[in-house]
């Protein structure tokens, strides 16, 4: 009988001779390895969270999956690991389809060292990320570990580089998505931070660089692990997360979700599906000729507007907790994957603040990576004022948002359906900035900014003598604030100019959309020879 390990695993200078005894040999190494994912089942089940291996299978089309270097194994000897080497080391890596598209994946193990990352740990994840970027498929990690395995030192440690090495390596090359289900502390953190899309699940997921015991020990800060880095915290606060799923379940279909709207890397197109949209004017379409309220100051749903120009209406939303005063996510125009950007009145009168302009400079910026146009709907009054977001960087972190329209070459189409005032205006996909087809709807109020303070500037001195003379400065600056109106604050003299391709009724965008985006699925531009731009981080 061949000798084994404690973990089962025949003891090395023992495997026997002849091809009947090494197929035994690999039979027996493969059951060996199966009684330790039992036992890892048991206890991830009592958790409610399913095994790194069921994550995958659920992840991939039904029987798809190709593993790599299952039977690999830590060669560790300190602190009694010599005793303890688990075929796989924690992690559970290798290939297969979703939606018949292939995609490379890697999945901790929680029950392995705590899924902690040690040296052949993380070469087993490195070697998953050059297959991936190699072959040019989509990368999807799934994290549930805490963070570096302390026992091997810096062997393990020098991991975390290789690991993000490889992430900048295929940043705008391959989508990468990270799956986070578990802890995911320390150094881990950084990979997940430099890949695409991230998304956790509420109530067992959490992210930090520091843990709660140690910011205790620190600074005498109380914090939980949910408050400090759990889902709805980089879900609402931090801006961390991309989604925040109800449960594995949830998170795992948003991620096969996602994968449908993106390419498989950088050379190569979304997927799409055949889907003539009619160009005529239908009664849904009709709809939006009344959704902007007569008030100014009256907010309504730019969801609705987005919806209606989508095929079937289908919108997958991006960071939908966060920055609510912005919305993004992928959806369809005539089976083609679009990008959308728009202000959101119901959130902040749809103002842009620090946080809402960095969620949309990363997302235009993705989507110009991976070759999907953007669609952006404008209603802005201006930038959030205020001590707060001055002192914050709101000239620096707002012109991230500047320069990831400036240097898209993806096709970019802007609809303005209301207010569209100063600065904010600019940075929306304005036509200088280079958007290629430039819409406004009649409510459209292109200008510097509102009627209201412009006239208090403009005519400070006209208001002034009229107070002096005992008139009606109110009734005055109502007549003054109409008079401004029908002469500054609409389409017609960014139209005069050239600065809107069209002035459109409503119920013509998707129409109109629709044209463009065909015009403009053989665009051609380019940027001058550079080795990299410098974004304002």
């Amino acid at each position: 009988m061949t000798q084994t390990d404690q973990t089962g695993v025949p003891a090395p200078g023992t495997a026997p001779r002849g091809t009947a005894a090494r197929l035994a040999d690999l039979a027996e190494r493969t059951r060996a390895a199966e009684v330790a994912e039992q036992g890892a089942a048991d206890k991830q089940h009592a958790r409610g969270k399913k095994t790194a291996r069921e994550r995958v299978e659920a992840l991939l089309d039904p029987g798809s999956f190709t593993e790599l270097d299952a039977l690999v194994r830590h060669r560790s000897t300190n602190f009694g690991l010599d005793k303890k080497r688990i075929p796989g080391d924690g992690v559970v890596t290798g290939y297969g389809t979703v939606d018949g598209r292939p995609v490379c994946v890697y999945s901790q193990d929680f029950t392995v060292f705590g899924g902690s990352l040690g040296e052949v740990h993380g070469q087993k994840i490195t070697k998953v990320m050059d297959l991936a970027l190699r072959t040019g498929v989509p990368l999807v990690g799934i994290s549930d570990g805490g963070g570096a395995r302390i026992q091997e030192g810096v062997a393990g440690l020098t991991q975390f580089a290789e690991i993000f090495r490889r992430n900048v390596a295929a940043s705008g090359v391959i989508p990468q998505i990270s799956l986070i289900l578990g802890p995911s502390a320390g150094g881990a953190v950084y990979s997940p931070a430099l890949t695409d899309f991230i998304v956790m699940a509420d109530g067992t997921s959490n992210m930090f660089i520091t843990g709660p015991d140690v910011i205790r020990a620190v600074t005498g800060e109380d914090v939980g692990f949910e408050e400090l880095g759990g889902a709805t915290t980089h879900s609402t606060r931090s801006g961390v997360a991309h989604y925040m799923a109800s449960d594995e379940d949830d998170a795992i279909d948003y991620v096969r979700s996602l994968l449908s709207y993106l390419p498989q890397n950088n050379l190569t197109d979304a997927p799409s599906f055949p889907h003539e949209a009619p160009l005529e004017v239908t009664e849904e379409d009709e709809e939006l000729d009344a959704i902007v309220p007569d008030s100014d100051n009256q907010p309504y749903d730019m969801r609705a507007v987005v919806e209606h120009v989508l095929d079937d209406g289908v919108l997958l939303e991006i960071q939908p907790l966060y920055a609510q005063n912005v919305l993004i996510g992928f959806g369809h125009v005539e089976g083609q994957p679009v990008g959308i950007v728009a202000n959101q009145p119901m959130a902040m009168a749809g103002t842009l603040d620090i946080n809402a302009a960095e969620k949309a400079a990363r997302f235009v910026r993705t989507c110009d990576a991976f070759n999907i146009p953007v669609l952006t709907f404008v209603d802005v009054p201006g930038f959030l004022p205020g001590t707060d977001q001055e002192w914050n960087g709101i000239i620096r972190r707002g012109a991230k948002l500047i320069y990831a329209y400036a240097e898209a070459t993806v096709p970019l189409v802007t609809v303005i359906t209301r207010k569209a005032y100063g600065g904010a205006y600019i940075v929306m996909g304005s036509k200088q900035l280079g958007a290629d087809v430039n819409l406004a709807w009649p409510t459209a109020q292109i200008a510097v900014m509102g009627a209201g303070g412009a006239v208090n500037i403009l005519q400070r001195g006209a208001l002034k003598g009229v107070a002096e003379a005992g008139g009606d400065v109110e009734a005055e600056r109502r007549r003054l604030t109409a008079e401004y109106e029908e002469a500054i604050v609409n389409p017609w003299d960014a139209a005069d100019r050239g600065y809107v391709d069209a002035v459109i009724a409503p119920s013509q965008t998707r129409s109109e959309i629709t044209r463009a985006l065909r015009l403009l699925r053989t665009k051609r531009a380019s940027l001058p020879p550079k080795k990299h731009g410098n974004i304002p981080l």
